[in-house]
């Protein structure tokens, strides 16, 4: 799918439920495009000497639930459409979770790797200086997204405490814990991803050590759902990041391939079990191989749109857990509706990161410190609650969990909405 119809795709999707529920035309009309979209230049002082100009986005998409809520993206690739799409899951998402947050998501177009320390803290800070009488702990809440991470927020608070002239941590989260931020955190996506396996357990009667898994993508979130699948003796068969990846029939030791394609800066040749990290048996595989592997679930938790109709006949998955934002396009998910697989859509597999977000916006509010473990059970408390809602609607209108989730979300938002006029 090209870039520039991403969101007209989503827009897609959200009218077809709104009119399955009935929603008015002028609701329709008010919940396709966001309330509030900015773009707006940066300019930065390279270390040369010389100015730079960066574009940077804010799309905040609707907040009759509660406070906008989302991430801060650099890439290069950031565009108008990818962010206003982006917030428009988010709205969903939240809605789904049951948290009181609304949708937003931010971006700047920028490869981060091409700047140095200074120069990325000086766009961070530049970043919130053009936002700041948009965001706040009780307007507009950003958190870490792709290449941004603690120490950015760290940057974005300082700089917002500044502006504000009190510190104030409740303004993002993400943060690193001596910031004031949550413990769990950093783990909270992944963890959740691996709630709504267990999920799946319980009502597919699954085996996790004869339970196959493949995971494409082995960023923050990737690591951690295999770290936490593997802990609760499920079996990781591969594993890939951007540049291809790794295959062990016998299973990996997500721990130890980290520490394997940190040391080669690569993930090829990373064959590790428990034991050793040089496995005959084991070979490097291609993204495209890895999400056609045979196995019981695949776990697309890199980039959009990785599951098209060009592939969506040759995945053979028995279960598919979307850990990324929008994995699966309109059409692919059509397709693998009609071959009878289960697919857990987006806006609940991925959500355990923005209701970790809900906990540590939440401590800093009150000024507490909460344990990992609060941290953990919150969130298998709360996705638990929305996975079972997903699934009952699901049996019970004979639908797929991706049209029972959006059901629910879009019915949340409209509901309130309509009772605050």
């Amino acid at each position: 799918m090209e870039e520039n119809n991403i969101f007209l795709e989503a827009q897609k999707q959200f009218i077809e439920i709104a009119k399955e529920l009935g929603l008015k035309p002028n609701l329709i009309e008010e919940l396709k495009e966001p309330n509030f979209l900015s773009k707006f230049q940066i300019p930065v002082l390279m270390d040369n000497g010389e100015i730079k100009v960066f574009t940077g986005f804010r799309s905040q998409h609707n907040n009759v639930l509660g406070l906008y809520k989302g991430g801060i993206r650099f890439y290069e690739k950031v565009s108008e459409e990818e962010i206003k799409t982006l917030s428009m899951l988010m709205t969903w998402k939240c809605s789904l979770a049951g948290v009181p947050f609304g949708g937003a998501k931010g971006g700047v177009i920028v490869n981060p790797r091409d700047l140095s320390v200074k120069e990325l803290e000086e766009l961070s800070r530049g970043y919130v200086r053009k936002l700041f009488p948009l965001i706040g702990p009780h307007k507009d809440v950003p958190a870490p997204d792709m290449n941004t991470n603690s120490q950015i927020m760290a940057w974005m608070v300082d700089e917002y405490s500044k502006l504000k002239r009190e510190f104030s941590p409740a303004a993002f989260t993400g943060k690193s814990v001596d910031m004031n931020g949550l413990e769990g955190r950093n783990e909270a996506t992944g963890y959740g991803g691996a709630v709504i396996l267990e999920k799946l357990k319980e009502v597919l009667d699954l085996k996790p050590g004869e339970t196959t898994i493949a995971i494409q993508g082995f960023g923050n979130v990737g690591f951690h759902f295999a770290k936490f699948a593997i802990d609760k003796g499920y079996k990781v068969i591969s594993l890939s990041e951007f540049g291809g990846g790794v295959y062990l029939k016998e299973g990996l030791d997500a721990e130890k391939v980290f520490e394997c394609k940190t040391e080669k800066n690569k993930i090829a040749g990373c064959y590790c079990n428990t034991s050793s990290c040089d496995i005959e048996e084991g070979r490097d595989i291609t993204n495209e191989k890895l999400l056609e592997l045979e196995v019981d679930v695949l776990v697309p938790a890199a980039v959009e749109n990785v599951i098209t109709k060009n592939n969506a006949a040759n995945i053979r998955a028995k279960y598919i857990i979307a850990m990324a934002n929008n994995p699966i396009t309109k059409e692919a998910q059509k397709i693998l509706e009609e071959r009878n697989i289960i697919v857990i859509p987006d806006i609940l597999a991925n959500a355990g990161g923005v209701v970790a977000s809900y906990f540590e916006w939440l401590q800093a509010i009150n000024g507490d410190l909460w344990e990992k473990q609060k941290t953990f059970d919150g969130l298998s408390e709360t996705l638990g609650k929305a996975f079972d809602e997903v699934w009952n609607l699901s049996k019970e209108k004979k639908i797929s969990l991706n049209k029972a989730a959006y059901l629910l979300a879009v019915s949340r938002v409209a509901e309130a909405i309509e009772k605050t006029r």
